[in-house]
């Protein structure tokens, strides 16, 4: 086999390898357990937070899903929105130091969520819904770490932490930024979604908003990447048939 022969069947492999290798990239980036919005004002109050659980599995459903809230800073007022075929369970938790609010002391939280009995199937995300009565002020953010099990036995545990400056990890924990309140702002919190579009929509939907822009941003680098090496290869053929043609 001549050498540009060989040149041009490894510029193809590479391309090749290169469109698989973005296109993995994409679909990881969209399997995500995050919480929606993702951010708030400090002190936000009557507020809703999303905790949208993709699957990722081939053939396995998810079947329970845990969410755990900080104490340290703890989310006041937790109410769950019912989930059709699902069922949650609230765990509180006496705080360390009790929270003086224009309504009383406060002296324990919710620290734990577990919802099961229902059914996240392949290639679908289910959202569950918790509204909150005031977030803390004292912190800049809020990590809510979540496991996911799946009907085969499966557990993916979200709960890494990403480094200041540093990588995303594997398994990221879901993480609520708390933003400082404007002059303006009076603490409310952005309007919560409706229950008919979470319960009708979002165990059947596959992509998010959030998810298409990753995958968008994949195909993006995919074509940019195939179009490059196809140059590359067409420029080592083209400078074959010239050395032969002289």
């Amino acid at each position: 086999m001549s050498p540009n022969r060989i040149t041009l069947r490894r510029a193809a492999a590479v391309t090749t390898l290169t469109a698989a290798g973005l296109l993995a990239a994409a679909g990881v980036a969209s399997a995500h357990v995050t919480v929606q919005p993702g951010s708030y004002a400090k002190g936000a109050t009557d507020g809703v937070l999303t905790f949208r659980v993709p699957n990722e599995e081939d053939k396995a459903s998810t079947n329970k899903v845990q969410v755990f809230l900080p104490t340290d800073h703890p989310v006041l007022g937790v109410l769950v929105q019912p989930q059709n075929g699902w069922t949650a369970q609230v765990t509180n938790t006496k705080l360390k130091k009790p929270i003086k609010t224009d309504d009383g002391t406060i002296t324990d939280a919710v620290s734990e969520i577990t919802w099961t009995g229902g059914k996240v199937a392949p290639g679908q995300y289910q959202d569950f819904n918790v509204a909150f009565g005031q977030l803390p002020e004292d912190t800049d953010q809020l990590t809510f770490k979540a496991l996911q099990t799946y009907s085969d036995g499966k557990v993916v545990r979200w709960i890494e932490q990403t480094p200041k400056g540093g990588e995303e990890p594997e398994n990221p924990a879901p993480v609520l930024k708390l933003t400082a309140k404007a002059a303006e702002d009076d603490g409310a919190a952005p309007a919560a979604p409706s229950a008919g579009a979470s319960d009708s929509g979002s165990s059947k939907s596959t992509a998010s908003a959030d998810d298409s822009t990753a995958r968008n941003l994949g195909i993006a680098g995919l074509v940019v990447g195939v179009l490059g090496l196809a140059a590359a290869a067409f420029a080592v053929f083209r400078g074959a048939a010239g050395s032969r043609a002289e």
